[in-house]
């Protein structure tokens, strides 16, 4: 419930208009924060293959398929790359290259303006053995990671690192494969296409995980290497004396829409890495022994001197497109109600932060064309699959049809912060004839 003792000024005038403003921001997000359970997926978020984990006994779960996996692995090595699949259940192997998926790309239909879509780059697990047998290297169940699996077509996934393997680039590349940065994925991903954001969300667990066993290899109690345990699913220290089990870590970061107590502006800061004229949501790591609302509000403070009152949830979304030190982040987004409007902007953590009225974040989300840059992106990624990979600046790819630059533009759909801004932006956009300020706030990517 939203605190109205934090909104009142000396004034008894003043006390109802702040009672009343309160009492309607507490209607609308308290619906929104209820419509967050309904959303459909964020991107990386959704993971088909993830949806349940089978029983122990199961075939396709993770110990038996390991076990399976090691017979399949003993086999006497396939001397052509178009060997026939192995019996039930199937494997597929979806290889990496530092933290880049293997991706094909693919044009539907025959219009010259049809766009080419990505599909991640599955190799059968002979084809697996057989490439890297060409490049000397044995394929060993400890490089496999376990993924998933599908019931209905009878098939596990596995995800390998193939980093140090630089003779397999043009071997793949020889067959339209081609690995690609997860980012340029992400953009590159039509976010109508649930299909299209289930592969998205492979790549991504796929990576957080492969990226963590690259940081994990040494024990952090006793410095002995580490093991790989369940499938890949976790590692044990080899040390008989110590055995220390060590999960995959999740790094929880809190992102949040920052709003006036007229609930007329949002709160956008700007960092020096983002591409001229974007702004998005503040953002910062939760620290150890704080709650996520105190990490909303102490990071408010010290990126823009605003003090937070008020915090209320909005969604989360698996975030594996960071360093790769920190391979497994967690956004987990907030609507968050200022108590204090004078920004002092920490140089150190933001390049700027400024006020925005909801008119101007509304025209700048309606003229930024975030399907043309999923579109040229997406051509990009087509390009690179046949080998012909043509530099493209994305930043130029938010231009309002005059040819002009838009003033500002926030990150795309593919981001949680998009989500935050447009979602308080159009909370009162008034459609099919409801009026203004009663429409319940949209956080639903399919309506975008």
């Amino acid at each position: 419930m939203l605190s109205v003792s934090l909104f009142f000024s000396s004034s008894s005038s003043s006390h109802l208009l702040f009672l009343s403003k309160t009492l309607t921001k507490k209607s609308c997000f308290s619906s929104l924060a209820t419509m967050s359970i309904n959303l459909n997926a964020h991107a990386f978020a959704g993971n088909p293959i993830r949806s349940k984990t089978p029983k122990a006994h199961d075939p396709l779960s993770p110990s038996s398929a390991f076990q399976s996996l090691k017979t399949h692995l003993l086999q006497n090595p396939e001397t052509t790359s178009l060997s026939p699949p192995p019996k039930s259940p199937l494997f597929k192997v979806l290889p990496f290259r530092k933290g880049r998926p293997l991706a094909s790309s693919s044009i539907t239909g025959n219009n010259d303006d049809d766009v080419p879509s990505w599909h991640l780059g599955w190799i059968s697990l002979p084809d697996c053995k057989y490439f890297l047998g060409k490049c000397g290297v044995d394929l060993t169940e400890d490089s496999l990671v376990y993924l998933g699996s599908n019931v209905e077509d009878d098939v596990v996934y596995w995800a390998v690192d193939v980093s140090g393997e630089s003779r397999l680039v043009p071997e793949l590349g020889n067959k339209q494969f081609c690995f690609v940065e997860l980012r340029t994925l992400m953009v590159a991903t039509d976010w109508s296409d649930s299909i299209a954001m289930g592969e998205l969300a492979i790549a991504g667990h796929a990576r957080a995980l492969l990226e963590w066993h690259n940081l994990s290899r040494f024990c952090g109690h006793c410095g002995e290497k580490t093991i790989p345990k369940e499938a890949g699913r976790r590692k044990q220290c080899s040390n008989e004396s110590c055995k220390k089990r060590i999960y995959p870590r999740v790094d929880p970061v809190v992102i949040m829409l920052v709003i006036d107590r007229e609930n007329d502006r949002a709160l956008l800061g700007r960092q020096s890495r983002f591409v001229p004229r974007m702004w998005s949501c503040l953002a910062g790591f939760i620290e150890p022994g704080e709650s996520l609302e105190e990490a909303v509000r102490r990071e408010t403070y010290e990126e823009a001197g605003i003090e937070v009152g008020e915090v209320v949830y909005h969604s989360s979304q698996p975030w594996p497109v960071g360093p790769s030190s920190i391979p497994c982040q967690l956004m987990v987004g907030f609507f968050a109600y200022a108590k204090s409007l004078e920004i002092n902007v920490d140089k150190e953590e933001l390049e700027d932060a400024q006020w925005h009225s909801r008119e101007d974040v509304r025209k700048a989300l309606a003229v930024a064309e975030y399907k043309k840059a999923q579109k040229t992106t997406a051509a990009k990624v087509d390009q690179m699959c046949k080998g012909v990979e043509k530099g493209q600046s994305l930043s130029a790819d938010f231009n309002v049809e005059s040819g002009e630059l838009a003033p500002m533009f926030f990150p795309g759909p593919f981001a949680i912060a998009h989500h935050l801004i447009s979602t308080w932006a159009n909370q009162d956009v008034p459609t099919d004839g409801v009026e203004a300020g009663s429409k319940q706030p949209s956080s639903s990517i399919s309506n975008l």
